[in-house]
């Protein structure tokens, strides 16, 4: 929190009510402004979303994981992302794992872009944004979750139609490249 910051809402206690391998969920008791109240919170270890971007002279492509959600009963693409259920873990160690986990892609070069909240409205989880490099292809190490997981290598221009067409649905994807963009843009200035 920074000097600007200031808290209207107080923690008067909080117990934890589930937890499983890849999350907790809390219920924290709260003042609001002198009147109480129940806050419910998902905590979740953090996690690093990669984009993993190969220049050629045929074009720019981005390479996206296709996988079946349960949460919202659909399949759709997705950059590669996840974490490893461990709270104390080097980001660019997790983007790395999770790249050559999912897609099988080992990069050269991992840039550091920023690190985001996910679904802070309900959800406690960092997610680190890095752009990924010089690639090559090697074998997946999927987890189980992730049987029917496939990787595809999009066109820039592609991918972008799939972020407004449906296909792309992610919001942690979209957050990630509107991120990419920016810092490109930034880059370009004199």
């Amino acid at each position: 929190m920074g000097p600007e910051d200031t808290v209207s809402i107080k923690t008067i206690s909080s117990r934890e009510v589930y937890r499983n391998a890849w999350a907790s969920l809390r219920e924290d008791i709260i003042e609001r402004d002198g009147k109480p109240g129940v806050y419910g919170v998902l905590d979740k270890d953090p996690a690093s979303i990669i984009i993993p971007l190969e220049r050629t002279n045929e074009g720019d492509f981005v390479w996206l994981v296709r996988q079946f959600r349960y949460t919202v009963q659909g399949t759709y693409f997705e950059l590669p992302q996840g974490g490893w259920e461990m709270a104390n873990v080097e980001s660019e160690e997790v983007a790395r794992g999770e790249l050559r986990e999912e897609t099988g892609l080992r990069a050269q070069r991992f840039t550091h872009l920023t690190d985001l909240w996910i679904a802070y409205g309900a959800m406690r989880q960092r997610h680190s944004v890095y752009l990924a490099e010089g690639l090559t292809q090697g074998k997946t190490d999927r987890d189980p979750e992730e049987h029917d997981m496939t990787v595809h290598r999009v066109p820039v221009a592609e991918f972008e139609a799939m972020l407004l067409d449906g296909r792309v649905m992610d919001n942690c994807t979209a957050a990630a490249w509107g991120v990419y963009l920016v810092s490109q843009r930034r880059l370009a200035r004199p």
